[in-house]
């Protein structure tokens, strides 16, 4: 069945709203793909240990506190991650707040400020004597993990039995800090003693998981020992903490993470901030329970707990519902005036129309209400966050645009339209010298369209 042709009239209020921001989108040759994305991270101590894929880059945080001039004052992450911009704020002396929903970017970012604050030599003395002595070899005690549906079978048996030794030895600790630093080894190495690996937002199976396979076999090469995994990263920790203790315990600016959504926790915020930066999930269908299933096993989330983090999280896949009670959520004023502007987003609205009589076309019907929905949600968090940045200072967001159906969606310039109406100038919208393709799928049905990767900067005015 050929596609439905999109409707002109869509079209052309497409050209209008690009039309309106023509003159301050530009190409900034400064950002390329490994400054906006993890991989200038991947071989920086710290990071390296555990790595988040999702996150932007250090460098890329350093690059907008210099270009903006950011010297002083608090620095915000509504969606802090891995703590990209929380520890390079607090690196160049500024206080930092992150909020994050997922249980994995919470605990590294515990484990990354318990080691900055704590006691640096204990630490290493602690990772030292538990490698000389390695309890969990002797340990007759096995902690069960207590398997999702996506995770059973993830580990060879012998290894989930190792973890499970592991996990009591831990478990017999009395200081947290210690707790917290040799279980985060453990999270950082699940996925290479695995049968599994991340690729997109699923787990991808090895063939001798003895799932079930495709027409093409997977093999993910090398599925590390236990022993072996668990030792390299423990050394390579300890090998950081060593050689590079003067950047890793330097002494930083405030660190506050709180664990929660930003939807429930930014209005509770009581600071005014120099700098809010950040990138919250696409609108691109990408589940992140899914991605990081075995990490969330591991810190004991259950099916029940999965189901909650999904609808809790910003609408960004399929099986995310609308939120109730969001009108409680936010400070007074915002809820109406956020929604005003909302219903005068006339492209997006129009854009909901046209998916909405085309939904039995869509690959799954969800895709409605998870685009509407993502943007309503960022709507009222970019008017909640107005109301706590300094006058002067800055909104800077990493995004993608997306596309359904062949209707280019410009996220970049329907948030832009509602920072305008929340008291933001739209200053510019940096745009990747490349951009990203669409999907097989849908370069097979509307042929192959690039769509833009920016970085918005708004500025309170």
């Amino acid at each position: 069945m050929e596609p439905t042709a999109i409707p002109k009239q869509l079209l052309k209020e497409h050209d209008k709203l690009e039309a309106k921001y023509k003159k301050i989108l530009k190409v900034n040759p400064d950002l390329n793909r490994t400054l906006v994305s993890f991989q200038a991270n991947k071989h920086q101590s710290g990071y390296r240990w555990y790595k988040f894929k999702e996150g932007y880059s250090s460098a890329l945080v350093l690059y907008y506190l210099n270009k903006l001039g950011i010297k002083s004052g608090k620095v915000l992450d509504p969606f802090a991650g891995s703590g990209t911009s929380l520890f390079v704020s607090a690196e160049n002396g500024l206080d930092s707040v992150g909020l994050e929903l997922l249980p994995i970017c919470y605990e590294v970012m515990w484990v990354r400020r318990a080691i900055v604050n704590g006691d640096q030599k204990k630490i290493v003395k602690d990772i030292q004597n538990w490698l000389s002595e390695k309890p969990w070899k002797k340990e007759k005690k096995i902690t069960q993990l207590e398997h999702i549906t996506i995770t059973k079978g993830a580990f060879p048996i012998d290894t989930e039995k190792e973890i499970g030794q592991y996990l009591t030895s831990v478990g017999k600790l009395k200081d947290q800090t210690s707790q917290k630093i040799l279980k985060f080894a453990l999270l950082s190495v699940l996925e290479s003693i695995s049968f599994t690996r991340k690729d997109g937002q699923y787990l991808r199976w090895d063939h001798r998981s003895g799932r079930r396979q495709g027409s093409k076999p997977f093999d993910k090469g090398e599925i590390k020992k236990f022993d072996k995994a668990i030792t390299e990263k423990l050394t390579e920790m300890l090998t950081d903490l060593t050689s590079n203790s003067k950047k890793l315990t330097k002494k930083v600016a405030k660190i506050d993470i709180i664990q929660g959504s930003c939807l429930d926790e930014i209005s509770k915020l009581k600071d005014k901030f120099s700098l809010i930066l950040t990138s919250p999930p696409y609108c691109n269908r990408y589940d992140y329970t899914r991605t990081y299933a075995l990490e969330s096993v591991l810190l004991g989330i259950n099916e029940q707990k999965i189901r909650e983090l999904r609808q809790t999280m910003l609408s960004c896949t399929v099986e995310n519902k609308e939120k109730e009670n969001l009108e409680r959520k936010f400070s007074k004023g915002v809820f109406q005036d956020a929604n005003k502007s909302f219903a005068s987003q006339k492209y997006l609205n129009e854009v909901l129309v046209y998916l909405e009589e085309i939904k039995k076309e869509l690959n799954n019907p969800g895709i409605v209400r998870m685009v509407k929905n993502y943007f309503y949600e960022l709507c009222l968090l970019i008017f909640e966050s107005s109301k706590i940045t300094k006058k002067g200072g800055y909104f800077v967001m990493v995004n993608d645009n997306v596309r359904y159906a062949g209707v280019p969606i410009p996220v970049d310039l329907i948030l832009s339209d509602f920072a305008s109406d929340a008291g933001f100038k739209v200053k510019e919208i940096q745009v990747l010298p490349k951009g990203k393709g669409n999907s097989s799928q849908q370069m097979g049905k509307h042929g192959r369209t690039e769509t833009r990767k920016c970085v918005y900067i708004w500025q309170k005015l």
